[in-house]
């Protein structure tokens, strides 16, 4: 049991889009180079984000991508849902076969931590790892370098403590 790239990466970038919440759409070739994720594996992930009505997006010019709610109605556990990915502790995936076709001995103990796994994440919102998040960069009084080169939009640029 764990969690896969897939699922860390489409909190990761959805945590990233959330930073930037209300400064207009956000490319997915900014996220890829800030938080170092292929453009093409967040293209696929965002599609799946976009299928599940948790990000909208802009054609053309100066599009991109938005949360398509607010950060504090959008969990961990709806994001990792939303990408397929697996959070299952059983070796059954729940199908109770774990052992010669029947429930192993443990099978109820590996249910009971799934079960908590999803309570806790979905007990924690986009806008609860925000928080914690510019609450880290005051804390630890992060500054984060500006890239100035022209071919970068501002929502496209790294947050810094002092715009979190």
């Amino acid at each position: 049991m764990r969690l896969t790239t897939k699922g860390r990466f489409a909190v990761t970038a959805m945590l990233d889009l959330a930073l930037r919440d209300g400064q207009g759409p956000v490319t997915l070739a900014g996220i890829s180079k800030r938080q170092d994720i292929s453009l093409s594996y967040l293209e696929q992930l965002f599609g799946k984000l976009r299928r599940r009505s948790l990000v909208d997006s802009v054609r053309g010019p100066g599009g991109g991508y938005t949360l398509a709610r607010a950060p504090s109605q959008i969990s961990v556990a709806e994001i990792i849902r939303a990408v397929d990915e697996p959070l299952d502790a059983t070796q059954c995936g729940g199908r109770e076969n774990c052992r010669d076709e029947q429930r192993c001995m443990t099978h109820e103990l590996w249910t009971t931590l799934t079960d908590r796994m999803f309570e806790y994440l979905n007990s924690v919102s986009l806008a609860d790892l925000v928080a914690k998040q510019r609450e880290h960069a005051r804390r630890d009084n992060v500054v984060v370098l500006e890239d100035k080169r022209s071919d970068l939009r501002p929502e496209d640029a790294p947050v810094s403590a002092a715009r979190a």
